[in-house]
């Protein structure tokens, strides 16, 4: 699709967006994210969004490294993506976020993660110039960046950025659930446009503490494959994908918005319950952390994501506002016991992309390629209805088989 076509999207129409996805290496093999696949280099990510996933705005969050920016501009000479006057890059019907994800620490206090986007390639360099000056290895994902955390606002807000903390309220460098009991201790939350929920929570749990009472929560899929991409997501009202229409949404200007969350249900999560690494079992009482394992008797617990909330709310029950956009449990295709590649490849020919299978198509519509028990399987992931076992300690949840709980 040409730069044109993309600026004709359908006015209203749902914007799919998943804005926290990993460069695992540069087209030349260059490690960017350690941990991630070598298949997520810049131009994969954004054909396995566009062509399979069917999400029109994505978040690549390691756009500040100088190899990774290689590619960018290498991308954009041969005409395979433009840049968009909106910002953003464009590439046939998705259009591309430049992010990036930095670790800091403030004394006295453990390490957390914080998201930032900028509009363009040229501010995005600005702050990599910015950056390298603080860090040890400029080029590679979710570094140390060795500055105070409201300079480093400042600094990203003199180059237009939006600062969204990244998986909020994991124990893995969460900023509630790794640093503080209140953003405000650590960050200027005047500054703050949005906050990113993370796996093992959602709008409910979040709801638990007031200063986030006014505050957009994102749910992004932190993808360290391609296949991940998309695991979670949002649901936007934009009039075109572009930077300056999702800082819009961000601000609930115009008409532009934050339709609805779409993630795995908390449970799935593999920090949503305190986990005993003695004994490798999960605690998943109905009750506030225990500070010994009711197993073992070890105090070597990994406290979970709604554990630490509870801990630190100040509210003795979640009050969601009335504003808050919807958060849907939906269980990813991959997840859905018995969907393996060659049904989910089926799918794919019959609609098209994972959003099609997942938002426009009817029961009867999937029972004509999987037939009707798994038709009526991926209604119930989709409608947040299998069951599931709890996730902790760094081990994800499971689906627990053809199970189904109605709501």
């Amino acid at each position: 699709m040409t730069k044109s076509q993309h600026d004709e999207h359908n006015p209203w129409e749902p914007c799919y967006a998943d804005l926290h996805i990993h460069i695992g290496r540069t087209s030349r093999g260059e490690a960017v994210k350690i941990s991630g696949s070598r298949d997520l280099t810049f131009e994969n990510i954004a054909r396995e969004a566009s062509d399979r996933k069917g999400i029109q705005l994505l978040g690549v969050i390691d756009c500040h490294s100088p190899v990774v920016q290689m590619d960018i501009e290498q991308l954009l000479e041969d005409g395979t993506m433009s840049e968009l006057e909106g910002g953003g890059i464009a590439y046939q019907d998705t259009t591309i976020l430049l992010g990036t994800e930095i670790e800091l620490r403030e004394p006295g206090m453990r390490e957390f993660h914080l998201l930032a986007y900028f509009r363009d390639l040229a501010s995005m360099k600005s702050f990599t110039e910015f950056m390298q000056r603080y860090m040890k290895n400029v080029n590679l994902s979710s570094q140390r960046v060795y500055v105070p955390t409201l300079e480093i606002q400042t600094e990203i807000k003199a180059r237009g950025g939006l600062i969204v903390p990244a998986h909020a309220f994991t124990p893995h460098k969460g900023i509630y659930g790794s640093t503080a009991p209140r953003m405000a201790d650590v960050l200027d939350t005047s500054l703050i446009d949005a906050v990113e929920l993370g796996l093992s929570s959602d709008s409910t749990m979040a709801s638990y503490i007031r200063e986030l009472d006014h505050v957009p929560f994102l749910t992004n899929s932190d993808a360290h494959s391609l296949g991940k991409i998309g695991r979670e997501y949002n649901e936007l009202t934009l009039a075109t994908p572009s930077f300056d229409e999702f800082q819009m949404a961000l601000q609930n200007e115009c008409g532009r918005g934050i339709t609805a969350n779409y993630g795995l249900n908390p449970r799935l999560g593999k920090y949503h319950r305190t986990y005993c690494s003695a004994c490798g079992r999960i605690l998943d009482e109905q009750a506030l952390s225990a500070e010994r394992c009711p197993h073992c008797g070890s105090t070597k617990l990994v406290q979970g994501v709604l554990d630490r909330i509870l801990a630190i709310a100040d509210r003795d029950n979640p009050e969601v506002p009335d504003s808050r956009p919807a958060y849907h449990y939906q269980v990813p295709l991959e997840f859905i016991p018995g969907l393996g590649k060659a049904k989910l490849r089926q799918l794919l020919e019959r609609f098209g992309t994972e959003m099609n299978v997942l938002h426009r198509t009817t029961e009867d519509e999937l029972a004509t390629v999987v037939g009707p028990v798994m038709a009526s399987m991926i209604v119930a992931a989709r409608n947040g209805q299998l069951a599931l076992s709890s996730g902790g300690g760094g081990t994800y949840g499971k689906v627990a088989g053809n199970d189904r709980v109605d709501h």
